[in-house]
């Protein structure tokens, strides 16, 4: 089973790479864009086939490896 799991920043966190690519975006004329925020896109193939198994699995491999959960907060999709 296909597991997404994308990474961000919490609400609050400094984001430089984020302040980076606004900034070069202004200086490029693109006008009207707002806060932009970076984070990361782990795609996992796991061999479990219950969905509910799967999740956990992910939620486990996020919080122990994937994420910093005292700065970034991660999301879950199965594909």
């Amino acid at each position: 089973m296909k597991l997404v799991v994308t990474v961000m920043l919490k609400d609050g966190v400094l984001d430089p790479q984020g302040k980076a690519i606004g900034h070069a975006l202004d200086g490029l004329g693109f006008a009207g864009i707002g806060e932009v925020r970076v984070g990361k896109v782990i795609t996992l193939d796991l061999a479990e086939t219950d969905p509910a198994r799967a999740r956990a699995q992910g939620e486990a491999i996020a919080r122990k490896l994937l994420a910093n959960t005292v700065i970034e907060r991660f999301e879950i999709a199965l594909g």
